[in-house]
């Protein structure tokens, strides 16, 4: 027995998973509307790289570990909660210093890194990949670690196309706003709170 029929049915699960958004996806529209497109795809990028660490702790057995203990979960919860609440608040703090002529200096580097640390405390994708992955395996189609690393990149690869039309779509919008310094800043801060609100979120999510 092959794993494309399940590949396939995981596919559709992953989509509708993808497509509601979650961390990822409101990171990456509030870095689009403070940054702009550029740092916007970065953070995606970026997120996407992040997201391979819960899919490798799941493929060599940690996932379970992540489930099973709540000590560990939280930790990794309010990390990254903390993590997005610094981010929204020095939005906020620079949005005055956002114009259609000079948008903030920010080294992709630091896009990419800032995103790969949202993507890897993403505890949306955390749980998805420990009780959701598994389900799709078949018991005669190999090595069931190399079975969860194939549906995970596929995953990724569903994840890469969707948050990249959200942030290009958010940029593309910022840009009505650039027109005026007032209602760049405006959206700035909203980005900001944006980020903020989603890191306050997660910090009072469920582990489901």
């Amino acid at each position: 027995m092959t794993l494309l029929p399940h590949a396939a049915a995981f596919a559709l699960a992953a989509l509708v998973i993808i497509v509601i958004p979650g961390p990822n996806v409101l990171f990456a529209i509030g870095r689009a509307l403070t940054l702009g497109r550029r740092s916007a795809l970065l953070s995606v990028l970026g997120g996407v790289a992040g997201s391979t660490v819960p899919l490798l702790a799941v493929a060599v057995g940690l996932g379970a570990l992540l489930m099973t203990s709540t000590l560990l979960f939280t930790i990794v919860k309010i990390v990254g909660a903390l993590y997005l609440i610094y981010l929204g608040v020095t939005a906020i703090r620079d949005r005055r210093h956002l114009s259609l002529a000079a948008i903030p200096d920010v080294p992709g580097r630091r896009s990419f890194g800032q995103g790969f640390v949202v993507g890897a405390t993403n505890p949306k994708t955390a749980v998805f990949f420990a009780a959701v992955l598994p389900q799709f395996t078949a018991s005669d189609a190999g090595p069931l670690p190399l079975q969860l690393l194939i549906l995970g990149a596929i995953f990724l690869g569903i994840q890469l196309l969707s948050d990249s039309v959200w942030a290009v779509a958010a940029a593309t919008a910022r840009g009505w706003f650039a027109r005026s310094p007032r209602r760049l800043e405006a959206v700035g801060g909203t980005g900001g709170a944006l980020i903020i609100g989603l890191g306050a979120g997660v910090a009072c999510s469920g582990n489901a």
